[in-house]
């Protein structure tokens, strides 16, 4: 084995050796003698082979023996803490979470990278479970948390309740904090099994009850960059306001079609415009039109690499944390009405049946003449509101016919089997102090409906289009549900009556969506809606088509929103080479390369995107219940434990009702069939049941509400 190639060369081939069939476990001494490494480089072959091992590839036995972890039962993956003190790996190769029991967790942490064995094997209806044999690499430094003033000493509760363990605080490590700070701790002592982690201030937020603190601890958590780099700020300083005549020059003119944007009323980010006609054959023409980000954002400038680093735009309840500096966002690229904007245009022609005949995909110029909001859009559609019509009066048959052909691309969608998901999401009003005064269903109608048809259909053409001129390119797929999972779906929903039918054992998204129709307008639609939801693998983006399992779609990419993500503006790039002719084989190879590590960055930036705006919005809704305790509500049982029934109210908000405050009977969880049951009355509380409860306690420092259910509940 020759040590004059590269680092990364020696490795492989030395993991190759000892992954390799024909391997016999050797200690170190042994593997050099038997690949002839001269002695001088033994410092530099062990360690290759101590990095092997801290990466988990390698395992070195106690009597000193290499092996190859399979041989040994052996994996890696990435700890998911509970705050209950167990947790489960996701294993790197894929598929289910292993089970760890709280004492086999080996001092792993939340995000942890362990080395993992599993000890039983999963089955039909059970986990498999395992214990963590060494931690890697840790995968928290700071932690956000709330800290606790005891005798000469402080201890920060985290907000992360993934993370079980509380931190200790030494006096000198303290910052001056003092109890119920919201403060940032760096770890620099992560503790054994059974001693707490320990760690130093580094930023004390403020007081929790500080207006404001709450969402600072949220993005402090997920290390969401607040301001932009100086020399991002640099790029800019001297964009001009309005397109350039320059930039307009080679585009297709369409300022003189009617254009509108339709968009939420508080929306400052209008990145896609909508125009349509009718052809001669009676078809309908539709243009979609996206800003066209990439003529103000350059590869390899500061202001993409900050663009690409933050991924996607993050919409936490008070504010917005853009991908890209306001001067663009809701400058130069927004599609604001009655000025010249550069644009991507994707202009479909569409038969009465939904079908995409004919399309051409071109940079344009574009001029919108209206800048409408879903709310009046509705109103003109369904209620007719006649000072609306005489307002909009120049747009009102466009309308009609735009209305038309979002039946038409829906039905089309609902025949191929297309699944549509609409768990309400929470609309959560603030005042001036960043108080919660009114939480409820984010309103869906048939305006938002309509741009989503046409967004649709447009991602659709477009990613096809990729497809066959066989350009790199980074597609959004979404994957048919896991065995597991699916098999607990199934029985569930079959105690609600519900059925999935499979053909040689595949499941069509026909089915699902089939079973989602069924259970519309009853009331258990929001838990059935659910479940199947969970019992779905998540939409990522990849640089190979895959398909997308939810909208039973065989091409699907995102390209509407390059103001707010970063995959659809690097399609735009690769689309603007292929129309300029610019796609040469050392492009095609180099982009090809990218184009994986490019798509796994953006859909881990979007997962944490999500999370931070579902921990946001958590935060309020705790906070608009602190001041209703003693209050009765109406809800559905949306999720049981073996710990606590939850509870959902129609206003989006859950809580949770302990098994160890039901004292009229000793209650049991049954995971089978997803409820609890009284031991000796047989009294059952199951997913999707209505109930009556009564705001019992709600604490802001855990992120908890608790409900008693009302006296008489059946």
């Amino acid at each position: 084995m020759e040590l004059n190639n590269t680092l990364e060369e020696r490795k492989k081939r030395l993991l190759g050796y000892i992954q390799s069939e024909e391997y016999i476990p050797m200690k170190r001494k042994e593997i050099r003698q038997m690949l002839s490494v001269p002695d001088t480089d033994r410092e530099k072959f062990d360690s290759l082979v101590q990095e092997l091992i801290s990466e988990g590839k390698v395992v070195e036995t106690k009597k000193g023996k290499l092996l190859a972890p399979k041989s040994l039962n052996m994996s890696t993956g990435v700890f998911i803490g509970h705050a209950k003190g167990f947790g489960f790996v996701t294993p790197d190769e894929g598929g289910s979470d292993i089970f760890i029991p709280a004492n086999e967790t080996g001092g792993a942490m939340q995000k942890d990278r362990v080395l993992y064995k599993v000890i039983h094997e999963g089955g039909k209806d059970k986990k498999a479970d395992g214990v963590i044999i060494k931690v890697l690499e840790r995968g928290v430094t700071r932690v956000v948390g709330l800290y606790e003033q005891s005798k000469g000493f402080g201890f920060v509760i985290a907000d992360d309740k993934k993370f079980a363990k509380d931190i200790f605080i030494s006096k000198e490590n303290g910052k001056g904090a003092v109890s119920g700070h919201k403060v940032v701790v760096e770890i620099i002592n992560y503790g054994e099994e059974r001693r707490n982690p320990e760690g130093k201030i580094v930023e004390i937020l403020g007081h929790i009850n500080d207006p404001g603190v709450d969402i600072l601890s949220v993005i402090r958590r997920f290390d969401l960059a607040i301001e932009f780099p100086e020399e991002v700020y640099k790029e800019i300083e001297n964009l001009e306001p309005e397109v350039l005549e320059k930039d307009k020059e080679g585009r297709e003119d369409l300022r003189d079609v009617l254009t509108i944007t339709i968009d939420g009323e508080d929306a400052k980010d209008l990145d896609d415009a909508v125009s349509l006609t009718r052809t001669d054959k009676g078809n309908y023409l539709l243009g979609v039109h996206i800003a066209d980000v990439t003529n103000y954002v350059r590869e390899h400038t500061a202001l993409d690499r900050e663009a690409y680093a933050r991924g996607t735009s993050v919409y936490l309840v008070d504010r917005v944390i853009p991908m890209l500096p306001h001067m663009l966002s809701n400058g130069i690229c927004s599609l604001n009405p009655h000025t010249d904007r550069l644009t991507m245009s994707c202009i479909m022609e569409i038969d009465p049946q939904g079908n995409v005949i004919d399309h051409k995909i071109c940079e344009s110029v574009i001029h919108s003449n209206y800048r409408m909001t879903y709310s009046a859009v509705r109103e003109i559609l369904e209620d007719k509101t006649p000072s609306l019509l005489e307002e909009y009066a120049e747009i009102v048959p466009m309308l009609s016919e735009m209305n038309e052909l979002r039946e038409v691309l829906g039905e089309k969608r609902r025949k191929r089997g297309s699944v549509n998901f609409d768990l309400p999401e929470s609309k959560i009003i603030l005042n001036d102090q960043g108080k919660p005064i009114e939480i409820r269903p984010y309103e869906r109608s048939i305006a938002t409906n309509l741009i989503e048809e046409f967004m649709l259909v447009c991602n659709e053409t477009v990613a096809e289009n990729a497809y066959w001129q066989e350009i790199p390119f980074m597609y959004r797929t979404h994957m048919e549900p896991d065995e597991e999972k699916l098999q607990r779906m199934e029985q569930f929903i079959r105690g609600f009556g519900y059925y999935l039918r499979k053909k040689d054992g595949e499941i069509h998204p026909r089915e699902i969506q089939r079973v989602l129709q069924d259970a519309e307008g009853t009331d258990q639609e929001r838990i059935i809606t659910r479940m199947v939801l969970r019992s779905m693998m998540q939409a990522r983006y990849g640089a190979d088509n895959l398909g997308h399992f939810g909208l039973a779609a065989k091409y699907y990419c995102h390209f509407t929103s390059p103001i707010r993500r970063y995959p659809d503006l690097q399609i735009h790039r690769m689309l603007k080479k292929m129309l300029h002719g610019q796609m040469g084989e050392s492009q095609i190879k180099e982009y090809n390369s990218k184009m994986p590590d490019m798509a796994k960055h953006c859909s881990k930036r979007e997962r944490i995107a999500d999370e931070a705006e579902r921990d946001t919005d958590q935060l309020k809704k705790v906070e608009f219940m602190e001041d209703k305790i003693g209050q009765v509500f109406q809800g559905i049982i949306s999720g049981v434990t073996n710990w606590g029934i939850y509870v959902e109210l129609p206003n989006t908000i859950e809580g949770m009702v302990s098994l160890a405050m039901l004292d009229d009977d000793y209650y049991e969880f049954d995971d089978k069939h997803m409820l609890v049951f009284g031991r000796r009355t047989g009294k059952t509380y199951r997913l999707g049941d209505k109930v009556t409860v009564v705001v019992a306690k709600v604490s802001k420092e855990i992120g908890t509400i608790d409900f008693l259910f009302e006296d008489g509940e059946e």
